[in-house]
């Protein structure tokens, strides 16, 4: 299992890093602009991830701020936005080379934001959440370029890492 983590670490930052790619060749107000996905646009879609991956590595870690709310704007200026996401990547890969199997079977508590309530779970089921949550929301970016590009964005998919590997 713990060979599975350190997998899907190294996807997230690898197609965070193709996402980040294509989304640079757009116009700041392109990526700002609403068209409809559950964050209204590309921009605060990329906040959106951020913001979540610093709550949940909190939960993981105890370290590390993030807002309490889901659709905080961390970054408006993509640069900075990118940057931070390219700490968060490594700060994941990181972590996640630091677990050991009894460590995923370990249990964790926190305390949720959107209706604060007490958690306490089990590690590699809300870890796994985190990279399909990222995977989730990647897919809506993903879609944001094709509409504001009318382009084919890279491809994401898991299978090109994994013949990396």
């Amino acid at each position: 299992m713990l060979q599975v983590f350190q997998r899907m670490a190294a996807y997230n930052q690898w197609a965070n890093t193709q996402l980040y790619l294509a989304a640079a060749k757009l116009e700041d107000e392109t990526r700002w602009r609403e068209i409809g996905l559950f964050f209204g646009s590309l921009g605060a879609t990329l906040n959106h991830l951020l913001v979540t991956d610093r709550i949940w590595m909190r939960r993981f870690t105890g370290v590390g701020e993030h807002p309490d709310k889901l659709n905080a704007i961390l970054h408006r200026d993509f640069d900075e936005l990118r940057a931070a996401r390219e700490a968060e990547d490594r700060r994941i890969v990181a972590w996640v080379g630091t677990l050991s199997e009894e460590k995923l079977v370990s249990k964790i508590s926190y305390t949720t934001i959107t209706r604060p309530m007490p958690v306490t779970a089990t590690l590699w089921p809300d870890l796994l959440h985190v990279f399909n949550h990222q995977t989730h929301h990647r897919g809506q970016a993903h879609t944001a370029l094709s509409i504001l590009t009318g382009e084919e964005p890279p491809p994401l998919d898991l299978l090109f890492v994994n013949r990396m590997a």
